[in-house]
């Protein structure tokens, strides 16, 4: 039968079959075609600042020179009308839900409709909150007060309270689903609380001043803490809870800085944990160290556009995204890019996180702070 049609009609039985097919005939062969990666940026994420991007969660395309894709309409309003600070992000791929809290309140939006699920007000206030990687339950610090909430992640409502009288203000959950660590604005030690008992277990210290941003590996067996007045970082033990090392950044100036009132304010640890990265915002830097043995060393300063107070990497971390604005090649070390959205304004924020999706389905999602991968 083949050789009566002849190798003519073959073809343009072949031929037929593509124009018919289109594009979706490549799509079967090239499976990875599907999965795109995009970068949400909730504003205001730099205090109430809305010449930054304004109000909303913004949301950037990673697989096409980070281009803006489209605003979201969030809630996060005061009494008066006003957008409120956004204080932390995360997401909930198996509720496929991405949460941002604010001064106030927390508000819950679904990553498919992009409708608002619901929006909660906590008494105290709210801080930089963080999710399980089971997703049922997330740490809600309350804003620099006295306890972190343990909030249903389906409904938002409260379940418990650890009480830690240490100004409550940043949470990273770690990725066994067991150990959450808590780090407070009037407290030298990171506080470790049990993910499922909701109870200190541990504290790590003391450090050289109270803890700012911080970052873990992903074994949680270190901790690097920026503390204030100081233009650098510290090492502590998780599993002895003893400080192990105190590094500063030589050959640089300490001065006055816009924001948050430390000389360092934002630390990464590369996904693969060779690296951290550390802002300076008097020099409005990003320092780089080698920490992948015991003597930490420095390897590089990437100049950015003004003083940074965040940093995050992407999940594959070929990209890190500074607060303000910028993507960073982390092997090139070299500015790429800057956030811009639909008027061209660039766009700031100490708020972000990146999403996976296959197809419409989110499936995979980043964290806020630059936390170590290496398991």
């Amino acid at each position: 039968m083949t050789e009566y049609l002849g190798k003519p009609l073959i073809k343009s039985l072949l031929l037929l079959s593509f124009a018919f097919f289109g594009k979706h005939a490549l799509v079967l062969g090239q499976p990875d075609s599907l999965t795109h990666h995009y970068l949400y940026v909730a504003t205001p994420g730099v205090r109430n600042y809305l010449q930054y991007g304004g109000h909303g969660l913004l949301v950037f395309d990673l697989d096409h020179e980070f281009k803006f894709v489209k605003r979201i309409t969030t809630g996060g309003f005061d009494k008066s009308g006003q957008p409120l600070n956004v204080k932390g992000i995360c997401v909930n791929i198996a509720r496929h839900c991405i949460y941002i809290s604010t001064l106030q309140s927390m508000l819950c939006l679904d990553l498919l409709s992009e409708k608002l699920v619901w929006e909660k007000f906590y008494e105290g206030g709210c801080d930089r909150m963080a999710i399980s990687p089971d997703g049922k339950i997330i740490y809600l610090p309350s804003l620099e007060g006295d306890d972190w909430k343990v909030v249903d992640a389906a409904t938002g409502n409260v379940l418990s309270r650890v009480i830690t009288n240490s100004g409550a203000h940043n949470t990273i959950y770690g990725l066994d689903n067991k150990k959450v660590y808590l780090a407070g604005l009037r407290s030298p030690y990171l506080i470790v609380a049990d993910g499922g008992h909701h109870n200190i277990i541990s504290r790590v210290g003391p450090f050289a001043n109270f803890i700012r941003p911080f970052t873990i590996n992903g074994k949680q067996t270190r901790c690097f803490v920026n503390v204030d007045s100081l233009l650098g970082f510290e090492i502590g033990d998780l599993q002895t809870g003893k400080k192990i090392n105190h590094t500063e950044v030589k050959g640089f100036q300490v001065g006055p800085v816009k924001r948050h009132g430390c000389p360092s304010h934002g630390i990464a640890l590369t996904p693969d944990e060779k690296e951290i990265w550390l802002a300076d915002a008097f020099n409005e830097s990003i320092h780089i160290f080698d920490v992948r043995h015991d003597l930490v060393k420095p390897i590089g300063t990437i100049k950015v556009s003004d003083q940074p107070g965040w940093i995050t990497f992407s999940m594959d971390g070929k990209y890190a995204f500074p607060s303000t604005g910028e993507i960073i090649d982390v092997s090139r070390r070299k500015i790429i890019a800057r956030l811009q959205d639909e008027q061209a304004a660039y766009v700031q924020s100490e708020k972000m996180v990146e999403i996976q999706f296959k197809g419409k389905n989110p499936v995979k999602a980043g964290d806020q702070f630059g936390i170590g991968r290496m398991r």
